[in-house]
C-alpha cells in the first residue's frame, strides 16, 4: 500500500489547516463549558465530547488540560483588550476622561451582553494556580495599558509607582463593582454604573492626573 504524503491535501484543505480547525474546535468547545459552568468543568473528555473530537486530537494541540484553558484564557483576554484599544485609539488625542469612559463602556457592555466570557477575563480562579497567576498577569496587562494613555499626562512631581497602585486599587474595586452589578447587587442601569465609575476614577486620579 503507498503511503500517504504527510501534510498531503485532504477534502481540499492541508494537515495544517485540518490541524488548525481541531485546535479551533477545541478551544470554542473550551470556552463555552467555561462560559456555561465555570473553569472546573473544563475536562479532556468534555472538551472532545463537545467538540466531536478524540483524545489523540486533544493532545495534538495541547499538552494537558491547563495549557487548554491557558490558551482560552489567553484568547478571550487578546479579543477584550483589542475591543478596548479599538475604543480607546481613535480617541487617543482626547482628553482621558473621553478615553476612559469609552474603555468602561466597552467592557460594561460585555459584562451585560457575554458574562461568561467577561469571568474567563477577570474572574477568580481558586484551586488553579496556573489561572490565578494569568488573572494577574491580565491585570497587569491593563494596568499597563493605561499607564502607556496616562504617564504621559502626569502631574508635575507625581509618582508613576505610587500612579500604577492607584489604577491596581482602581481596576480591582471595578471588577468587584461590575461582578454585584451583573448580579443585581448594584441597582443600576449601565449608564448609572459607568456615571457611577467614571466619579470613582475622578477620586483616584486627584494629585495623578487631570481627566478634564
Amino acid at each position: 500500500m503507498a503511503r500517504v504524503e504527510k501534510g498531503r491535501p485532504y477534502g481540499g484543505k492541508s494537515a495544517d489547516e485540518r490541524r488548525a480547525e481541531r485546535r479551533a474546535a477545541l478551544l470554542l468547545a473550551g470556552r463555552e463549558l467555561w462560559c456555561e459552568s465555570g473553569w472546573a468543568s473544563v475536562t479532556m473528555r468534555g472538551v472532545c465530547t463537545r467538540a466531536g473530537l478524540t483524545d489523540r486530537y486533544f493532545y495534538e494541540s495541547f499538552t494537558g488540560r491547563d495549557a487548554l484553558l491557558v490558551a482560552v484564557a489567553e484568547s478571550v483576554r487578546d479579543e477584550i483588550l483589542a475591543l478596548i484599544l479599538e475604543a480607546v485609539l481613535p480617541r487617543r488625542d482626547a482628553p482621558l476622561r473621553v478615553q476612559l469612559r469609552a474603555a468602561l463602556e466597552v467592557v460594561v457592555s460585555q459584562i451585560a451582553d457575554n458574562f461568561g466570557t467577561t469571568q474567563i477575563f477577570f474572574g477568580e480562579h481558586g484551586g488553579s494556580d496556573v489561572l490565578e497567576s494569568m488573572r494577574r498577569d491580565t491585570v497587569h496587562a491593563v494596568v499597563d495599558m493605561f499607564m502607556t494613555y496616562a504617564e504621559p499626562k502626569l502631574a508635575p512631581g507625581a509618582s508613576a509607582a505610587e500612579f500604577r497602585v492607584a489604577l491596581l486599587v482602581g481596576i480591582g474595586g471595578f471588577v468587584e463593582a461590575a461582578t454585584a452589578w451583573r448580579s443585581k447587587a448594584v441597582p443600576m442601569t449601565a449608564p448609572e454604573l459607568i456615571d457611577t465609575l467614571m466619579r470613582m476614577a475622578e477620586r483616584l486620579a486627584v494629585g495623578f492626573v487631570d481627566l478634564s
